[in-house]
């Protein structure tokens, strides 16, 4: 059985949507960028309405945040008002502004709560069932020690940008 082409569209368009609400952003984020990603050419606004479903405000407030990570980059055409689009090739690059982003906001809140709730176990300020301290103790420890692991893999990955994507395909092939 074949598959058309415009089902392929539709079916990647989805899965990013999908991968794109994994990693806290909405859904109409990923669509949009999955659009622009198998565009051959930049899209107005207008196209992105069409390819997508959104509305068009919604396509604006989404672009302008995907512009402001690097996923996405504006143009114009000569003798034409509006705004183009498209999205970012070098998955790579993506990846990195991705990390960034989610370092820079949620993460990081996230990494000070859980922070700032073991140290008040560990002070000793907080009363209640000794057990039940202990497991809420060892269950926050265990967050933490995630988070850390991922903040550390975050910046593992943005540090990798220095030494350029051929020089990082030469490490992880001879990883392999």
């Amino acid at each position: 059985m074949t598959t058309q082409l415009t089902q392929l569209k539709q079916d990647f368009t989805e899965s990013l949507s999908q991968i794109s609400r994994f990693w806290g952003f909405p859904k109409g984020m990923g669509a949009i960028f999955a659009v622009l990603y198998l565009s051959p050419s930049p899209l107005s606004l207008d196209e992105i309405v069409k390819e997508t479903g959104l509305t068009k405000g919604a396509i604006s407030t989404e672009v302008r945040t995907l512009a402001r990570m690097g996923l996405v980059h504006r143009s114009s055409k000569l003798a034409d008002r509006k705004d183009y689009y498209e999205a970012e090739s070098d998955f790579y690059q993506s990846i990195r502004s991705i990390l960034k982003e989610r370092r820079n906001s949620e993460f990081d809140r996230s990494l000070r709560a859980v922070k700032g709730m073991l140290e008040k176990l560990e002070a000793g300020s907080v009363s209640g069932n000794q057990a039940e301290l202990q497991f809420v103790h060892e269950r926050l420890q265990a967050l933490q020690d995630f988070f850390d692991a991922i903040d550390s893999l975050t910046r593992a990955v943005v540090k990798l940008e220095k030494l350029g994507l051929g020089n990082v395909k030469s490490i992880l092939g001879v990883l392999k």
